[in-house]
């Protein structure tokens, strides 16, 4: 059974869903590999397969797994620059940072938007294929928008999972 990257629940402790060791390891090993065979699956956590398809099934329609994403090499299609970009909201517009993070999240150079309790209010994660078109993205997208006052860009070198 692989570790597990979720806390596994302490006996009285409250969840919103319940959840054991076992559903914590298939979790784990889907986190891993969200294509793994179903009898691999059942091998990894020590399940029957069709018990292990019927909790992935069961994980499923209580929306603990909401769906299963392609790691992407963005390298191979010519994305050779990944930022990190801290923006604080101007205290005039603070009732529009949600509107503001979600228009942000659809621009195509966009692949994260996180929403954050204190400073900075939002974090993106950016990709282009050169650093005059990460300059450009934030001229353009957040230099020029009054609904900002301030952006911090940090070029990513690796990212490890």
């Amino acid at each position: 059974m692989a570790d597990s990257k979720f806390p596994v629940p302490e006996d009285g402790a409250s969840n919103p869903v319940r959840v054991d060791a076992t559903d914590l390891a298939i979790l784990a090993e889907l986190g891993q590999d969200a294509r793994v065979a179903n009898n691999v699956l059942a091998a990894r956590v020590g399940l029957a397969p069709s018990t292990c398809l019927g909790r992935v099934r069961a994980l499923q329609a209580r929306g603990i797994i909401q769906g299963y994403e392609a790691r992407i090499n963005e390298k191979l299609l010519g994305v050779s620059v990944n930022a990190m970009i801290s923006i604080v909201v101007a205290a005039h517009a603070r009732d529009r940072m949600l509107p503001s993070a979600q228009a942000l999240g659809a621009l195509p150079q966009v692949r994260d938007v996180f929403v954050l309790g204190g400073t900075p209010d939002l974090l993106v994660r950016v990709a282009t294929s050169t650093i005059d078109e990460l300059r450009d993205f934030v001229a353009r997208h957040l230099g020029a928008n009054p609904a900002f006052s301030s952006t911090q860009t940090s070029i990513i070198f690796e990212h490890l999972r």
